[in-house]
């Protein structure tokens, strides 16, 4: 006899929780068809190491996502903690010669846009992509791994950014502890 099926948690309660998760902040981007596309994410994780595989967790209805599968490449720029304002111009729902207008770049060898000033860059070759729900988990293998400068990260927690004292420690905004 199976258990019984329980309706799924509530949206706002898991929203809620999941704040709680401190996460590193990184710009998916990729060009496809002749243009670019970028979004910030925070749904990014190593996979594997051998091959190296990554997965970012993408809306369904980002536009960056028909670039990416076009592309059938993407890039990861894991920005710094100076690098804020990138995070916020990337999350925002402007048109993509907006976001990337006057951004500082280079391309990897596949033609992804990577940010400068990153921490480390990645690119990857998309070997699957696979609906849940509202999100598309993109799967990529890496095929190019680009060391950035030595610097704090941009984490982000309980809906704000923490602020970093120094490459090894960071520090909670007040109220968010």
């Amino acid at each position: 006899m199976s258990p019984p099926t329980r309706p799924p948690a509530d949206p706002a309660r898991f929203r809620a929780l999941m704040g709680r998760w401190a996460t590193g902040v990184s710009v998916v981007t990729a060009r496809g068809g002749g243009a670019d596309a970028g979004l910030t994410v925070n749904a990014f994780l190593s996979v594997a190491l051998d091959p190296p595989t990554v997965l970012v967790s993408l809306q369904r209805d980002a536009d960056t996502l028909p670039v990416l599968a076009r592309a059938g490449h993407f890039g990861v720029s894991l920005l710094a903690a100076d690098q804020r304002a990138l995070s916020e111009r990337f999350a925002r729902t402007l048109p993509a010669t907006e976001k990337f207008a006057g951004v500082a770049l280079h391309r990897g060898p596949a033609g992804s846009p990577l940010l400068n000033g990153h921490l480390g860059a990645l690119e990857c070759r998309v070997v699957d992509q696979r609906p849940v729900h509202d999100h598309v988990l993109v799967l990529g293998e890496v095929v190019h791994v680009e060391p950035g400068r030595d610097a704090a990260p941009l984490v982000f927690f309980r809906s704000g950014y923490a602020e970093a004292e120094g490459v090894d420690r960071l520090r909670l905004a007040p109220g968010r502890g």
